[in-house]
């Protein structure tokens, strides 16, 4: 594995200095998934409709998938290790590149596998929603054993859990003292039974959205909802959408509701992994529950102002430049009081000064010689 030394090149801060002791080199998050190469059209006027042709005012490409995250959580100063396979085609080569060198991901747990194309969404964004369309197929088996077999040592991971899939790596993980965070995707079977993610008991938190976590406790609002998942697991968040998020800490007892922040989102592909990843790199900073919230909700909400679901992703450079921009307004101009004070803690954390870090962001192609 890539040592870490230092925190990515590119990151204006290093919100875990003050935990890190002299030479440690551990990963601070392990990620495994696939890895998926991203076209996407913006600027829809409706959905596309059967038996016509449509012209997006906007397109990009970038990597998708667990690179969404792996992105997010690199571009917020975590070291982060990615375990997940590549394509051997140019698609493959790009996500590869971009994610190593673009990113400063560590990808020795990863693999290019000769022959097997990579995976590819294809995203379509109109009137605040989306339309997917994916082709791929599922990687061969490494041997002798899978990349995410491998114990990183890490303070932390993020896991995706699927009704009835368990995933051996995760109790592992959480034996040797790794923090897991876990979302959920939709329960294609429609039971929606707790019993059926039998890794949600080695987690430390549990991030669902309002409409997940409504169907998994039988509740009929997502505060509620969050309770009970807080008696399965130490964290409990429900995302709500424009009414923001709320947080159970089932271990003190704590519980927060933040607000959305309100933007025009060009396009919201991965902003539930980017929302992920600032609740976890506050979290493993030791920030209180409410800050946890807000910078996760603030991130992704930076994110969905831009192309793609990797590239969109904030970093410290992004979120100090809202934050000054957010106190240069007055409440005539759309910034509420309530707003400054919620946000307030950001001016101990971030810089005086703008320091500008160019960052990749989605284009219409990829590939350009020279």
């Amino acid at each position: 594995m890539t040592p870490f030394n230092d925190p990515p090149r590119s990151c204006l801060i290093d919100p875990l200095a003050g935990l890190r002791a002299p030479g440690d080199a551990a990963p601070d998050v392990y990620l495994t998934g696939t890895v998926f190469l991203d076209i996407i059209f913006t600027g829809l006027d409706s959905a596309p409709v059967r038996g016509t042709e449509s012209w997006a005012r906007g397109m990009g490409s970038s990597p998708g998938g667990v690179a969404n995250m792996a992105t997010a959580l690199a571009r917020l100063g975590l070291r982060t290790s990615l375990a997940a396979a590549f394509g051997d085609d140019k698609y493959g080569e790009y996500c590869w590149e971009t994610l190593e060198r673009g990113e400063g991901i560590d990808l020795s747990l990863s693999r290019t596998v000769a022959g097997w194309h990579s995976p590819v969404t294809v995203s379509m964004a109109y009137e605040g929603e989306r339309t997917m369309v994916s082709h791929g197929h599922e990687a061969p088996p490494s041997r002798p054993e899978p990349a995410e077999a491998s114990s990183p040592g890490a303070r932390s991971a993020v896991a995706s859990l699927t009704p009835g899939r368990p995933q051996e790596w995760i109790a592992r993980a959480a034996a040797s003292g790794t923090l897991i965070f876990a979302d959920t995707g939709w329960d294609e079977t429609g039971v929606w039974d707790l019993a059926a993610l039998p890794d949600l008991a080695h987690c430390e938190a549990f991030l669902p959205n309002a409409a997940e976590a409504l169907r998994y406790t039988r509740r009929d609002d997502p505060r509620a909802a969050a309770h009970a998942l807080a008696e399965r697991v130490p964290l409990a968040v429900v995302t709500m959408g424009a009414e923001g998020a709320y947080g159970v800490d089932a271990r003190t007892g704590e519980t927060a509701q933040v607000p959305a922040i309100v933007v025009e989102a060009l396009d919201t592909t991965g902003a539930g992994d980017v929302f992920m990843a600032g609740f976890v790199t506050a979290t493993l900073a030791g920030w209180p529950l409410a800050d946890r919230l807000a910078l996760a909700g603030l991130t992704a909400s930076l994110s969905v102002q831009e192309f793609g679901g990797s590239l969109s992703a904030p970093g410290w450079a992004e979120i100090a430049a809202w934050w000054r921009r957010a106190q240069a307004l007055t409440p005539d101009d759309g910034t509420p009081h309530a707003v400054l004070q919620r946000y307030a803690f950001l001016s101990a954390l971030l810089p005086g000064k703008d320091h500008p870090l160019p960052r990749r962001r989605a284009v219409p192609t990829l590939g350009f010689r020279g």
